[in-house]
């Protein structure tokens, strides 16, 4: 199963989600995460439904314990962990899981993507 992890900012577009996910360099995923409340944002489900992806809601508290590969400071100060993207694609796919794309930045540097496989479904 592949995830694409998503950090983005409230101005964010679906446009920036999707620029965010091609420079990840994948254009199909079986689901898409972000922190719980950045998962009901109107267009975190529009981009859902434009790509035909699930969402995968992420606690707060289960970010925090996930090591990334790159570091953020607005992540950092406002998630407490390097890379919201990064952190949500590994924790919808549990211990087992592992990064594929480092977190990749939108060209309107609005919305970040990262990319992990895993057996989870």
């Amino acid at each position: 199963m592949i995830v694409a992890g998503f950090g983005f900012r409230s101005s964010a577009t679906v446009d920036s989600l999707t620029s965010a996910l091609s420079e990840a360099g994948v254009n199909a995923v079986d689901a898409i995460a972000t922190a719980k409340d950045k998962s009901k944002a109107p267009v975190f489900i529009d981009f859902a439904k434009t790509i035909g992806a699930r969402i995968v809601s992420i606690d707060a508290s289960a970010l925090t314990h996930i090591e990334t590969q790159t570091q953020s400071q607005a992540s950092q100060t406002h998630r407490d962990t390097g890379s919201v993207a990064e952190a949500a694609a590994l924790a919808a796919l549990g211990k087992d899981a592992k990064l594929l794309a480092p977190r990749s930045i939108s060209n309107d540097r609005m919305a970040t993507c990262a990319i992990a496989q895993g057996p989870k479904s």
